[in-house]
């Protein structure tokens, strides 16, 4: 008989939006995350006790939802929100109409029609048009309800089973008054403070495990060394060398004590930002306790090629390895690619019956084409994203694949056993036989550092972090010690990868200004801790400007057409829209890249790990 363990890894990360010597955050996502995929996840976990799975939250995230949870600070968002819509300003009408539609229309806009009509009214390509005008056509009801609305939208299908009120809310629709408004604020605020004892619980009764990433998410193999960079493309141009292996060791060591303060537990499993990986770091990992890592298939495939060992896709994937050094030794473990981007590209667009049917299909088949009688199966992705792609959070989707886990539907013919394991347990289950010799550097993105390196304004970030650490290293010793450790925790967080993903034209985003405004901000402040003006090349943006408006690229139809089928061209176009080709796809979101689309992918969505 075969038995496959089947690994759910669940990632939760958001980058550090808060600006410390603020006391505030630029964008809101992370509270409204707390309000549906970290609360839904561990909420419909709950009602299959049976399931197991894995949970990652980056040390970032957590702090930020302890300062949320805390009224620690409080984000521009929020602050817009809360202001009576009676008395907003010109200014900040124009902050809601252009911000507060910020979530997948499809699936969060549409569905509710108040929201949908204030979309319409707003319109659906704002790009060089006058804000302030537009705004100046919305009555201080429909600006309360667009308050209402950006915030009630987020909320998932936990909360809403939590919380009744919210339902009655949603049937509303509209006529919103400002106790209604306050009311669900406090129930969100409630939401943010359940998040850490819902996971904890979880723990307690072993039905999960928490593992923890690099505090601030950075890159981990380009702050030991960005020349490592050049192992998987050393056609790329780099930054002046940045090398900071003791800053490697601080993030992975200050994210370990985090999680054990957060949950009670020290975890021993790591998720490596966006699952880069070094030999380098091996060492570093092994110190700090932690005893297994996990990252993507391809890099076991470039892995064997370096050792001149053949790669089997079916045979070599699904088991665990061990690697490192005797004295050192680590458990890895490689996600299934084409389960894991199906979740998270492919599932929302059919039926959650076809999607979770397609799941045990596919895990039928591994275990007829594996060799091994003892199989492990990681399915690891993005635990929050994807699902505002499902109409209904996921929540019908995954709960047929619970209810397939705990049911055992998914055993076939007696001969084959199937269940969802922690990756520990999975790991003590089928302990690894082999030894990974060479680990090849990249990332599980084209198994390469390249969305992070670079580009000129990936190097132009490299440079002003490492103009920056110089300085810091040689005021530092001088520094009163609360001084001195504020200015290394804003050092750490611009090394997040998250500014970086954003600089280049691999991705955009209307956020990406933003973005290039926190990292810089974060530098700004490093500079200030230490008692120095911050040189003024910080203070101007690194991104490119964009040449020319998404107006002028894109041209909304403007009237229905009605053409008239005869094989004859008479009137081509008119009233058509367009689309230049000089316009890069893209889903702009969250400022997350979970829709950055390439005309040659069909599954068309990238989900940061």
């Amino acid at each position: 008989m075969k038995h496959v363990h089947v690994c759910l890894f669940w990632h939760m990360h958001q980058p550090y939006y808060t600006d410390p010597l603020a006391g505030s955050a630029g964008m809101p996502w992370v509270r409204l995350h707390a309000t549906k995929a970290y609360y839904d996840m561990a909420y419909l976990l709950d009602q299959f006790p049976e399931v197991h799975a894995t949970f990652n939250f980056t040390p970032s995230l957590l702090l930020q939802l302890e300062e949320i949870a805390t009224g620690k600070i409080r984000d521009l968002f929020l602050e817009h929100a809360q202001r009576p819509a009676a008395s907003l300003t010109l200014e900040e009408k124009a902050f809601l109409v252009s911000h507060f539609f910020s979530a997948n229309w499809a699936t969060m806009v549409r569905p509710f029609p108040r929201y949908h009509e204030l979309l319409v009214k707003r319109g659906l390509d704002i790009h060089g048009h006058d804000l302030r005008r537009i705004a100046c056509q919305f009555s201080p009801q429909e600006l309360l309800d667009l308050q209402v609305w950006h915030n009630l939208a987020w909320f998932g299908y936990g909360t809403l089973r939590q919380y009744p009120r919210l339902a009655t809310l949603r049937q509303k629709n509209r006529g919103f008054t400002e106790e209604d408004k306050h009311e669900m604020l406090s129930i969100q605020r409630l939401a943010v403070q359940e998040i850490v004892p819902m996971y904890r619980r979880l723990l307690d009764r072993k039905q999960i495990e928490l593992t923890t990433t690099p505090f601030f998410h950075p890159i981990l193999p380009l702050v030991i060394d960005t020349d490592i960079n050049r192992r998987a493309r050393p056609d790329l141009p780099l930054p002046t060398r940045f090398r900071a292996r003791e800053d490697a060791e601080s993030q992975l060591r200050q994210a370990v004590e985090f999680h054990h303060a957060t949950f009670g537990r020290l975890p021993i499993g790591l998720w490596p930002s966006e699952g880069s990986v070094c030999p380098e770091m091996l060492p570093l990992v092994h110190q700090t306790g932690l005893r297994w890592l996990a990252t993507d298939e391809g890099i076991l495939a470039r892995s064997l090629t370096m050792c001149n060992r053949p790669w089997h896709r079916q045979s070599a994937l699904y088991q665990p390895y061990h690697i490192g050094d005797a004295e050192q030794p680590l458990t890895i473990l490689f996600r299934d690619r084409e389960i894991s981007d199906a979740f998270g590209f492919v599932y929302h667009k059919t039926t959650p019956e076809s999607a979770a049917e397609d799941v045990t299909r596919r895990l039928q088949n591994i275990a007829h084409a594996t060799p091994q009688d003892r199989i492990v199966v990681p399915i690891i992705l993005d635990g929050e994203n994807p699902w505002e792609y499902y109409h209904d959070g996921g929540e019908r989707f995954l709960s047929l694949l619970y209810q397939g886990f705990t049911n055992h539907d998914l055993d076939h013919d007696g001969l084959i056993t199937v269940q969802a394991a922690t990756i520990s347990d999975a790991i003590t289950s089928v302990p690894p036989t082999q030894q990974l010799p060479c680990l090849h550097s990249g990332s599980w993105i084209n198994s390469d550092y390249k969305i992070w390196i670079g580009h000129h304004e990936d190097n132009r970030g490299w440079d002003l972090l490492s103009l920056t650490r110089s300085k810091l290293m040689e005021l530092a010793p001088n520094l009163p010690p609360d001084r001195a450790h504020a200015a290394w925790q804003e050092l750490y967080a611009a090394e997040g990868s998250d500014w970086f993903w954003w600089y280049g034209d691999d991705f955009d985003t209307d956020f990406k200004p933003e973005f290039d405004r926190l990292f810089r901000t974060h530098l700004r402040n490093v500079w200030t801790q230490m008692g120095h003006p911050p040189p003024d090349q910080l203070n101007r943006p690194i991104c490119d400007m964009r040449v020319g408006s998404e107006s002028d690229l894109v041209h909304q139809p403007v009237q229905l057409l009605t053409p008239t089928i005869d094989g004859l061209v008479t009137d081509f176009s008119s009233g058509a829209g367009r689309v230049s080709s000089r316009l890069s796809l893209r889903s702009e979101r969250c400022g997350k890249p979970i829709g950055c689309l390439r005309p040659s992918d069909s599954a068309g969505t990238w989900i940061s790990l």
